[in-house]
């Protein structure tokens, strides 16, 4: 069951692809941040694993200020960096919470049960959601960004508003991401951990950046498998497996 929903946010409309499991019964619901390349066919097969394990998935066009339907080739980087520079922190918390209140409103999902789930830009976009949303639980699989500014991006590292998150947040990254080195991912892990953040990080060390995305040359089947595993287990504790109840 799928469908292209357009969502009213404060700076325009933005349409998002949304996935349900088959049949009637209320379920969790998991928001999707696309990865730099947009909401491409490897965001919407995301969406579509997870309405097969169960969940509701709805991924938003975070690119919707630029056009509608935006997607770019994994090998054309330049042409990228023009769109993600538009993109600012303020505009990512504005647009999850838009989707995070959409997926809420389907009649089948569950509203106390919601997470967020995002790869490379939605990574970064989920530490950022952690930090300014309500919802249960959030998966960033290797978020650039989060410790060190990057140049010609108007996005600032959330890693220093990290105080502001109260709910639980699970991190991938890859040990050869020369985009994330380790000294980064020490730092987040030591900020999390002063902060008493309930958390996990798990580095794959053989893994580069999108290791992930099996449309990228940097898929690493066995470690993507493995990172899923832990996803599941990880979403069954903290949001599936809870009963209904008020946020």
């Amino acid at each position: 069951m799928e469908q292209t929903l357009t969502i009213d946010t404060e700076e325009g409309s933005m349409d998002a692809f949304l996935a349900v499991p088959p049949g009637d019964q209320v379920v969790p619901g998991m928001v999707v941040a696309q990865e730099a390349f947009g909401v491409n066919d490897h965001i919407r097969t995301v969406c579509r694993r997870l309405a097969a394990a169960g969940y509701a998935a709805l991924a938003p066009e975070l690119y919707h200020r630029s056009g509608a339907g935006i997607t770019l080739p994994y090998d054309d980087v330049p042409r990228v960096m023009p769109y993600m520079a538009m993109v600012t922190n303020g505009g990512l918390v504005m647009d999850v919470r838009a989707a995070l209140a959409e997926l809420r409103a389907q009649p089948r999902v569950d509203g106390t049960r919601v997470g967020v789930i995002g790869f490379c830009l939605g990574g970064l976009a989920t530490f950022i959601a952690a930090c300014h949303t309500d919802a249960r639980t959030f998966v960033s699989f290797y978020g650039g960004g989060i410790v060190h500014e990057r140049p010609g991006l108007a996005m600032r590292p959330p890693l220093t508003e990290a105080n502001r998150i109260t709910r639980s947040i699970l991190l991938f990254f890859g040990g050869r991401d020369t985009s994330i080195p380790p000294a980064d991912v020490a730092s987040i892990r030591a900020r999390l951990e002063a902060l008493r953040t309930k958390h996990r990080i798990v580095v794959y060390p053989d893994s580069q950046h999108g290791f992930a995305c099996e449309e990228r040359p940097s898929y690493d089947a066995m470690s993507a498998e493995a990172a899923w595993n832990v996803t599941w287990e990880w979403l069954q504790r903290e949001l599936a497996g809870h009963a209904a109840e008020a946020v």
